[in-house]
């Protein structure tokens, strides 16, 4: 299988390119940003004309915590519409017979019925802080589902839950809340500060997903010959964000205390996926949360010590 992975080199997309390399059978294409700018229609286009994959997993995607969100909606929302909209339209003109599109939890409401099912989605308002981000994931998942009806093409998606592991961005604003704790927690060690202090009340409860696990899900789902239009990717499980902040505490050493602050935005009251559509197909996560977190430390110390962790 000719097998195109966008955003190779991101946290996703590095989970991929090691899950294909681990499988094997693979004749693999990737592109950097410099080789090929995946908002350019014309450029996406003709690459993909040329190279003629068989597969392409749309894991490319402008991501970034409540902060980053918040700060730049219309980046968000234009950036990822144009990722989705140029591989979609650009892989059905060059007759690439499937797509795998990489969407999230957030396209869920608000305040939806807990654990999501898949059918939750469209049903009420989204979460505000994430609105442009999530419309546009959606219009994603609704571009492979309505080609796939038009066209008889197998576009379909994958709706994973908040996700953490190797390469992920530790910038201290534009991060999600894993590499933002783990960053504050292990300066707040090396400093011997006293106290961390973590947005919001530390009460909403969150779900998280290794890439990894991701990964597998992500082949697992390849290998089917009539997939959902699109399923939930978990673990079933979720965490409040003090427990969460509580548990990387211990992982990275950090002894002091831990303070919330209400004034901060909580976001979504809960984020938990029903998970029963994607266990029916054979597929269920295997990493152990703390172990991830474990790894995850590792690879943030790893970066630090090469240079390599995007901070």
């Amino acid at each position: 299988m000719r097998l195109f992975i966008t955003g190779h080199r991101g946290m996703v997309g590095s989970a991929l390119v090691r899950e294909a390399d681990r499988r094997g059978g693979f004749d693999l294409i990737t592109a950097s940003r410099s080789e090929l700018n995946l908002l350019d229609q014309r450029a996406v286009f003709d690459f993909l004309a040329s190279r003629k994959p068989d597969t392409v997993v749309i894991a490319a995607a402008k991501v970034g915590g409540i902060h980053a969100n918040s700060t730049y909606p219309a980046d968000f929302i234009y950036e990822n519409l144009m990722i989705a909209t140029n591989l979609v339209e650009g892989s059905r003109l060059a007759g690439v017979p499937r797509v795998l599109f990489l969407g999230s939890s957030c396209i869920y409401p608000k305040m939806a019925p807990q654990p999501m099912t898949e059918d939750c989605l469209l049903t009420s308002a989204l979460e505000t802080t994430n609105e442009a981000y999530a419309i546009a994931k959606i219009a994603g998942l609704k571009l492979c589902q309505h080609y796939r009806a038009q066209h008889g093409l197998l576009y379909h998606s994958a709706m994973p839950t908040n996700l953490y592991g190797p390469g992920d961005n530790y910038h201290p604003e534009n991060s999600h809340v894993i590499p933002a704790l783990v960053r504050r927690f292990h300066e707040a060690k090396t400093t011997d500060a006293p106290s961390v202090t973590i947005w919001g009340t530390g009460t909403p409860r969150r779900e998280f997903l290794h890439t990894d696990d991701l990964a597998s899900a992500c082949f697992h789902l390849l290998t089917l010959d009539n997939p959902p239009d699109w399923v939930n990717v978990g673990t079933g499980t979720d965490v409040t964000i003090l427990e969460l902040a509580t548990l990387i505490a211990e992982v990275v050493g950090f002894n002091g205390t831990i303070l919330t602050d209400p004034s901060k935005p909580d976001g979504t009251p809960r984020k938990l996926l029903d998970i029963t559509k994607i266990r029916a197909t054979g597929w269920a996560p295997s990493v152990d949360f703390r172990d991830g977190l474990a790894a995850a430390y590792a690879d943030f110390q790893a970066g630090l010590a090469s240079g390599e962790t995007r901070l």
